[in-house]
């Protein structure tokens, strides 16, 4: 058995403790960028929902084309999806919003 790389003076305990501070440090700087992008695309989805400009912002390609189309083909008047959802960014909190929308991909409403 090599214990190449192993420091016996920390516990393994030491070592959980280590790594879960630093999981909640990335978490944290993570969920801060996703802030700038919640706050964006809300913004978006509010003055510009019916391009689906919120929906590329958010990386999701596939979607933010299908609410154009809906978009011309109803004559703007199906736009109010992408303004309901530029209400529903804003109204998440920070984590929410990030576990909803980065982490499980969740593509409408």
């Amino acid at each position: 058995m090599s214990t190449e790389g192993y420091d016996s003076s920390k516990s393994g305990f030491d070592n959980a403790k280590e790594s879960a501070k630093n999981i909640q440090q990335d978490f944290n700087q993570t969920l801060n960028n996703q802030e700038n992008k919640k706050v964006l695309a809300g913004i978006m989805g509010i003055l510009f929902g019916s391009f689906g400009i919120h929906k590329f912002i958010l990386g999701y390609n596939q979607e933010g084309i299908i609410q154009l189309i809906i978009s011309v083909l109803s004559c703007g008047t199906l736009g109010i999806i992408g303004f309901i959802e530029g209400i529903i960014y804003l109204t998440k909190s920070d984590e929410e919003f990030y576990y909803t929308y980065q982490v499980n991909k969740k593509g409408w409403f």
